[in-house]
């Protein structure tokens, strides 16, 4: 993977974006993803080959409706409907668990940071933009421990409004969360959650952990 140097001494990485409607990633989480039009197995094979990273980018509206039936075969052989992606998406790298015999491939997407879409370098047959990084702002002591308290109040209140699931309970009383770093658990509690896709875009463009728990928490007050 290339990356490229701008006169801020910024580091633009080349990322091929994947948009998928409602579908918002967070950092430290891995996204499932079958692909079969044509134009994104291509771009899979690419990243495999290269290891460029690939995004799994929300929408914001739609560029071109298909023309397809929706048929299997026409979508094995033609491109569907092309999206316009949102700017900030997170990205990582992918992992091929199987092709089947007609093409499709099924693989899973490790994503490992944040990015904002700076300058589009491909357009076809699949999307590829130079990307920036996106960091949290440094945190003080004083926020760790605001942070901390923070991420126990939001587990408190989500095993309380789903004390009826015990697969929710087992999950999120677990060691893993409950001992979770609080800045990784700023960004994973949502690829847990279900909640919609234009709040969950919303959060993760937020640049502050404090901010996003804290978002979290006064949204599940709510409920």
């Amino acid at each position: 993977m290339s990356m490229q140097e701008v006169g801020d001494n910024t580091v633009l990485t080349p990322i091929a974006i994947f948009p998928i409607p409602n579908s918002v990633c967070f950092p430290g989480t891995v996204f499932p993803l079958h692909v079969f039009e044509p134009r994104y197995r291509t771009m899979i094979k690419d990243c495999l080959k290269s290891g460029q990273l690939l995004a799994i980018a929300h929408t914001q509206k739609v560029l071109r409706e298909s023309k397809s039936s929706g048929s299997l075969q026409e979508v094995l052989q033609s491109n569907q409907t092309t999206y316009k992606p949102c700017s900030v998406f997170s990205a990582g790298r992918c992992e091929l668990l199987d092709t089947l015999d007609d093409g499709r491939m099924y693989l899973q997407v490790h994503l490992e940071s944040r990015f904002i879409a700076m300058n589009e370098i491909q357009t076809l047959p699949y999307n590829v933009f130079e990307c920036k990084l996106i960091e949290d702002k440094p945190l003080i002591e004083a926020d760790k421990v605001a942070l901390s308290l923070l991420q126990q109040k939001v587990l408190k209140r989500l095993l309380a409004i789903t004390a009826d699931s015990t697969e929710v309970q087992s999950i999120l009383g677990s060691p893993t969360w409950t001992g979770k770093d609080p800045l990784a658990f700023s960004f994973e509690i949502f690829g847990v959650l279900q909640l919609d896709a234009d709040i969950q875009q919303k959060i993760l463009e937020m640049t502050s952990p404090i901010e996003r728990l804290a978002y979290l928490l006064n949204f599940l007050n709510k409920q």
